[in-house]
């Protein structure tokens, strides 16, 4: 038995809660289409026009490719060859503006086999149009960014480098990056995990027991708003390496979210839920797992996706502060000696990385509330 046969009974006992939401408030099979057919004509786009989108969205990039060949390179700046050993296996030479070049082609290679894939589906058809005027623009965007500064260095250096500037520290030191990468997301990994379980489980805690919710409530209020990183002093002085001190910040930062937002998503269950439950002969565990949990976990997602930001800055800042590693430690020593193409290669690589991250969460949060599918929009 799911809460979706609990939702579906609820309606069968009307006199179980006092006060709940009136009937009329329930979207209907009607409404729901009536949400569904808001964009008729989205769904009937002809081929011709779906290919044009296509084409709109990778001539951005086709520009900023015309100008990373075409334009020409008027300010005095060193372009330097680099030998690249691809996995051991090919040596071949390369410089920045052959790198910038072959992350255009990437680009715009992704860009049409998402094009390609959308094809056969009219819901992802009408995504790919409505985001083709933003990655037209960033392509543009793009081509102005090499220009002004990689071309003719017109944008203050060496604060804001070009594109194919930053493609450099990759070229350089790729493997180094590579390394540093590989310990942000272990730190990451260890205190974001371990804080989303300790989260939700101190949530179910405080939300179904009330002696838990009293002496636990308000430490949880006091102290999940102190920000982690304050605690750092502390956790370098207790804990024996850099790695657990900086785990233990993460834990903090990922816990209040989850389990504040878990409490909630627990105490907001419905009572009728749990007397149709009871009345069907559920016991305690069924009413926690099956009843209680599944109606809090929009909640416990929307803390999760909270809880994924907080830990992502209190990693980079940990790493600042004290970590042998870690891009955040790359980002501080790359400063020291003013390579800010660096910096800015280490926050493009963060971007990506936070971007799959909250894309994971979202693909797990689809799975686990697909019995919301056609109810929520």
């Amino acid at each position: 038995m799911s809460i979706n046969l609990l939702k579906n009974s609820s309606i069968l006992a009307p006199s179980l809660k006092r006060g709940r939401p009136s009937l009329n408030k329930i979207p209907s099979q009607h409404n729901i289409l009536n949400i569904r057919n808001l964009r008729p004509a989205l769904h009937n786009i002809s081929n011709t026009r779906y290919l044009l989108s296509i084409l709109f969205t990778v001539s951005g990039l086709l520009l900023a490719q015309l100008a990373n060949w075409y334009f020409p390179q008027l300010a005095e700046s060193e372009i330097k060859i680099y030998e690249i050993n691809l996995f051991e296996a090919a040596l071949f030479k390369l410089n920045i503006m052959g790198a910038y070049s072959i992350v255009l082609f990437a680009m715009i290679f992704i860009y049409l086999v998402i094009g390609v894939y959308s094809y056969f589906d009219p819901d992802r058809r009408i995504e790919y149009i409505q985001r083709a005027p933003f990655r037209f623009v960033s392509g543009i965007g793009l081509a102005l960014w090499d220009i002004l500064g990689t071309k003719t260095l017109l944008l203050p250096q060496p604060f804001f480098p070009g594109p194919s500037r930053i493609l450099e520290a990759l070229l350089m030191e790729g493997g180094f990056i590579f390394e540093n990468t590989l310990y942000s997301l272990r730190l990451f990994t260890a205190g974001f995990v371990s804080g989303v379980v300790i989260g939700v489980v101190t949530g179910i805690l405080i939300g179904w027991f009330p002696k838990i919710y009293y002496w636990v409530y308000p430490v949880l209020k006091i102290t999940g708003v102190i920000p982690a990183v304050a605690w750092m002093p502390f956790a370098l002085t207790l804990f024996p390496t850099p790695f657990l001190a900086a785990t233990f910040l993460i834990v903090i930062s990922a816990w209040f979210p989850v389990a504040f937002l878990t409490a909630q998503g627990i105490a907001s269950t419905q009572k009728v839920y749990y007397e149709v439950a009871k009345t069907l002969g559920a016991r305690t565990s069924f009413l926690v797992f099956r009843v209680a949990i599944p109606n809090a976990m929009p909640h416990i997602f929307t803390g999760i996706s909270t809880a994924n930001a907080y830990a992502f800055t209190t990693l980079v800042i940990s790493e600042m502060m004290g970590q042998p590693g870690g891009l955040g430690y790359y980002i501080n020593a790359s400063r020291v000696w003013s390579a800010y193409y660096k910096v800015f290669a280490a926050i493009i690589i963060m971007a990506i990385l936070f971007s799959l991250i909250m894309w994971g969460i979202g693909v797990i949060q689809r799975w686990a509330l697909r019995w919301q599918r056609g109810l929520v929009k």
